[in-house]
């Protein structure tokens, strides 16, 4: 067997309205319903289905845990102007933008944390040889 993509991963958080309205205004992720009034939130090709805690879904993490998550999404836009947007939301800024190693190559990430204390890393691949940013 060789795994060859990432479908979706599950976060369990403290609630799944605060959650689904951090990430759609933050990060600009669509909030879906599926199943039976479940929640994911929905971005490029993947998505992470939200497990409020002391009510998940069967089966389950061994130990699910809100803000136990460190969690890396790439984006087309600038640090500058990610901490630009972030700033005007009030989104305190953890740590960045600071070059990180990515799955790929270089990244240059800018740090915040969710509703539930969740690590959120926000990465634009650096374009090698090439102080200009872009996405790969």
């Amino acid at each position: 067997m060789r795994v060859v993509s990432l479908d979706h991963l599950v976060l369990t958080v403290h609630s799944v309205e605060a959650t689904c309205a951090f990430y759609a205004s933050v990060l600009g992720m669509e909030v879906v319903a599926f199943g039976e009034g479940r929640k994911a939130l929905v971005f490029g090709s993947q998505k992470i289905n939200l497990h409020e805690h002391g009510r998940e879904f069967e089966p389950k993490a061994g130990q699910p845990t809100p803000g136990s998550a460190d969690l890396c999404f790439l984006t087309d836009t600038p640090p500058e102007k990610v901490m630009e947007q972030l700033n005007a939301r009030g989104v305190p800024i953890v740590d960045g933008p600071v070059t990180r190693s990515g799955a790929v190559g270089p990244i240059r990430s800018v740090y915040i944390r969710d509703p539930d204390d969740n690590l959120v890393e926000i990465a634009v691949p650096e374009r090698p040889g090439n102080d200009s940013l872009s996405t790969r």
